[in-house]
C-alpha cells in the first residue's frame, strides 16, 4: 500500500514534469462543480435557502 504522503509527493513531481496534468485536473474539478451547482439549483428552485434548509432538516443534518 502506498503511503498518502508518498502519493502526494509523486503527484507533485508528475505535475512538475507535465504541467498539462494540472489543466486536466482543473477541468475535471470545474466540471464537477458545475454539475453539482446545476443539481442543487434544480433541487431547490425558488427560495433556495429556505428549500435547502427544509431538505437538510428533513435529513437530520440541520
Amino acid at each position: 500500500m502506498i503511503k498518502e504522503i508518498y502519493y502526494v509527493e509523486m503527484y507533485a513531481r508528475k505535475l512538475i514534469e507535465d504541467p498539462s496534468l494540472f489543466s486536466q485536473q482543473k477541468m475535471l474539478i470545474d466540471s464537477q462543480l458545475q454539475g453539482s451547482r446545476s443539481l442543487f439549483r434544480n433541487m431547490f428552485s425558488g427560495n433556495y435557502k429556505e428549500n435547502a434548509r427544509r431538505y437538510l432538516r428533513g435529513r437530520g443534518i440541520l
